[in-house]
C-alpha cells in the first residue's frame, strides 16, 4: 500500500516521503481501515520531528485520525463490521491506504455525516470538549483563549458559545478577527495592536474571567494571567512558540491562580465511559446540528504529503488540511 512515511525524525516537510508500506493485516482484537481521508494535526507534525510525547519506532507512517471503511477484522471480531464507516483517533499511521486499529476503539459515522467532518470528528473536538469540561465553567461564566483561531481553539469556542459560555478569544492578527466572525465566532480579540488588554476588559464589563486556555507559551502566557481573575484557572494546552510559559510570581501568589497541564493521552484515559459517550454523543449532534463546523481548508492528494505539511502550517486556514489516499 501507498503511505506517508519516514525513516528518520526531522522537518515533516522534508523526511516524510510516499512510500511502498506491507498491508497490515489485524490481529485479534483489531480491524483493518480503509482510509477514505485522515488530517494533519501539529501533534502529527511533532511526533514527525521527534519531539512529542511519544516516539514511534523508525520507519513510521505518519498520522493519527481518520475516516475509512472496515475491510477486514481480526480474530474475535464480528465479521458484520466489514463495510461500515468509521471515524478513528489515537491510532498510528493513518496516513496510508489502510491503517490498523482496536475493534473496540471506532465509532460509526452516521450516514449525513460529511467525510470531512468525520474525519476531524475525534482527536481535537473531543480534546477541546474535556478541556472546557476541566474549566468547570456555567452558562454565563467567561473564559479567554490564546490561538483561538487554531483548530482546538475553534472548536473549544462555538462549544462553549452553544453552551451559554462566553470567550475571549485572542489572535494575533487583525485579519484573524474576520476570520473568526465569518465562522459564526464571537468576541475575537487581535493582540496585535496596543491596549487590547482594555478591550478585553471593555468586553468583559468588568465580570471575572474565571479561566484561561494558553497554547502559545512565553509572553502570551503571562497576558493571560493577567487577564485571570483571584483564584482563576490557568490551563497549558501547548506552546505553540516552543518557548517556555513566563508566569509571574505575583499573579500566581496573590491571585492564588491554579496552573494545570492539558494533554488528551492523558485526560482521556481518565475520563469515564459514561462521560466519554455523553461527550462524544454532543458532538456528533452538534456537528448534524450546524454548531460546530469541522471544515476541510485543502485536501490534498498523499503523494503531495511534502506541500500538505507546509499548507497545514500556513496562517489563515479555515479548516484542517486533509490527506486523501
Amino acid at each position: 500500500m501507498k503511505s506517508a512515511a519516514h525513516e528518520t525524525f526531522g522537518d515533516p516537510a522534508e523526511v516524510l516521503h510516499l512510500a511502498d508500506s506491507p498491508l497490515p493485516e489485524p490481529g485479534p482484537g483489531e480491524v483493518r481501515v480503509r482510509t477514505i481521508l485522515s488530517p494533519i494535526h501539529n501533534h502529527d507534525l511533532w511526533t514527525v520531528r521527534g519531539s512529542y510525547g511519544y516516539k514511534p519506532e523508525l520507519p513510521a507512517i505518519g498520522g493519527s485520525e481518520a475516516v475509512g471503511t472496515i475491510e477486514a477484522v481480526g480474530e474475535g471480531v464480528d465479521g458484520a463490521m466489514v463495510g461500515r464507516r468509521v471515524a478513528v483517533a489515537g491510532v498510528h499511521g493513518t496516513w496510508a491506504e489502510a491503517f490498523l486499529a482496536k475493534a473496540g476503539g471506532v465509532m460509526p459515522v452516521p450516514d449525513e455525516m460529511a467525510d470531512e467532518a468525520a474525519a476531524q470528528l475525534i482527536a481535537m473536538p473531543f480534546s477541546a470538549i474535556t478541556l472546557l469540561e476541566m474549566l468547570d465553567v456555567k452558562a454565563g461564566d467567561w473564559v479567554v483563549q490564546n490561538a483561538a483561531n487554531g483548530a482546538v481553539g475553534r472548536t473549544l469556542a462555538a462549544l462553549a458559545q452553544a453552551r451559554g459560555v462566553h470567550v475571549v478569544n485572542l489572535v494575533r492578527r487583525e485579519e484573524g478577527v474576520a476570520e473568526m466572525e465569518a465562522a459564526g465566532i464571537a468576541h475575537t480579540i487581535s493582540t496585535a495592536g496596543d491596549g487590547w488588554k482594555d478591550k478585553v476588559r471593555a468586553l468583559t464589563g468588568g465580570a471575572p474571567i474565571k479561566a484561561g486556555v494558553d497554547s502559545v507559551g512565553g509572553q502570551s502566557s503571562a497576558d493571560l494571567a493577567d487577564l485571570l481573575a483571584e483564584n482563576g484557572l490557568f490551563v497549558c494546552f501547548g506552546s505553540m512558540t516552543g518557548e517556555p510559559m513566563i508566569i509571574p510570581s505575583g499573579a500566581v501568589i496573590f491571585k492564588q491562580l491554579v496552573v494545570k497541564g492539558f494533554w488528551g493521552a492523558k485526560v482521556m484515559p481518565a475520563t469515564s465511559p459514561e462521560d466519554r459517550k455523553r461527550l462524544m454523543g454532543e458532538l456528533v449532534s452538534r456537528v448534524l446540528k450546524g454548531e460546530l463546523k469541522l471544515q476541510a481548508d485543502e485536501i490534498v492528494p498523499l503523494a503531495d504529503i511534502a506541500r500538505a505539511v507546509k499548507a497545514s502550517l500556513a496562517p489563515g486556514k479555515v479548516g484542517k488540511v486533509l490527506l486523501k489516499p
